[in-house]
């Protein structure tokens, strides 16, 4: 399916991007067009590669006429920008609506109008049951993009709008994993905020095998959701602190702005209809029109499934843990730096 197309990446200098960047470097697209707004990261990135099929854009998803430029001639979406940490989000809550909502339309816009034909927007737990800024903005980007996926140009263009949903991405750029390992280094304490907080597992590749699937089997309006194990933070820093042998004290901080003690992958109300695919929950989206009275007997009232979240899924204890760890490049490149010091 991606033989001769091109492939558009928003937000490509970041962890995500540079994730479906390499998986899809190897393929038959024709082009893979970086977006974002960081030159240097970009010259980075353009640096290292060295490959003509990689083009870079400056541009902003909050400026529709630069992402509009972006996407002419584009027939595959990656829409990975966005503003993600949870407290800086919770202070400048109106950066992330700029980014997460307006951003995100200014794309699904511009992909309606130059007809791509499959986008994919990367949206996150905490979208689910939202209590903070980045789930809030996450979850009206997810009703964004439902909506444009029932639009009438979308439909006549062949255009398919979907979503995909993410637990936590081990060692992505900010995440507690980098954090950890920073902290044992410099011999400093390992700060874990609640010890019995749990959270899904996931790898970059993960993210990157749950983008393909979407890619490859979405409807219009489709949230796609990957199966994952969880842990608690307090097992997470032990396995961590016992593969690096170290000694340090682990210190309890507390929770920080808008974080929860479990994270919910799909709702009561989701999985009263999602689709279990094996490694994969679909979510179909809701298509009716607002006349709800001719589909009553069709869809029938059911909305009271248990969620799937991360104190329900299956859970790894310290050595899974470590285990798991190990095969992150990532750890694996830091324990060799580590212990060769």
């Amino acid at each position: 399916m991606f033989k001769d197309k091109v492939l558009l990446i928003t937000g490509g200098t970041g962890s995500f991007g540079n994730a479906v960047l390499n998986r899809f470097l190897d393929s038959d697209l024709k082009e893979i067009r970086i977006f974002s707004r960081d030159e240097k990261k970009q010259d980075d990135m353009r640096h290292r590669l060295q490959n003509s099929k990689v083009n870079f854009i400056i541009g902003d998803v909050r400026d529709f006429e630069s992402i509009n430029n972006a996407m002419r001639g584009v027939d595959y979406v990656f829409s990975a920008a966005a503003l993600k940490q949870v407290p800086s989000c919770e202070f400048y809550p109106m950066q992330a609506v700029r980014t997460n909502i307006v951003g995100s339309e200014n794309v699904l816009e511009a992909a309606v109008r130059n007809q791509a034909k499959r986008v994919v927007v990367l949206s996150t737990d905490k979208a689910a049951y939202p209590i903070n800024t980045m789930g809030m903005t996450k979850a009206l980007m997810e009703k964004l993009a439902i909506s444009k996926a029932r639009d009438p140009r979308a439909r006549d263009n062949g255009t398919v709008i979907c979503a995909t949903r993410y637990g936590n991405v081990m060692c992505s750029r900010g995440s507690i994993i980098p954090l950890f390992i920073h902290q044992i280094k410099a011999g400093l304490p390992m700060t874990v905020t609640v010890p019995e907080m749990t959270r899904f597992m996931m790898s970059l590749d993960d993210a990157v095998d749950l983008v393909l699937f979407a890619f490859e089997h979405a409807e219009p309006g489709d949230l796609f959701v990957q199966k994952a194990p969880a842990a608690t933070i307090e097992v997470l820093a032990q396995a961590i602190k016992e593969l690096f042998r170290a000694d340090n004290e682990i210190q309890v901080i507390g929770a920080r702005h808008g974080e929860k003690m479990y994270e919910t992958l799909c709702t009561n109300e989701e999985m009263a209809k999602a689709v279990d695919l094996g490694d994969f929950y679909r979510v179909p989206a809701d298509l009716r029109d607002l006349n709800y009275s001719k589909y009553v007997d069709i869809f029938g009232h059911r909305v009271d499934c248990e969620q799937y979240n991360s104190d329900n899924t299956r859970r790894l204890d310290v050595e899974q843990m470590k285990e798991l760890l190990l095969t992150l490049d990532y750890v694996k490149d830091e324990l060799a730096d580590y212990t060769n010091k």
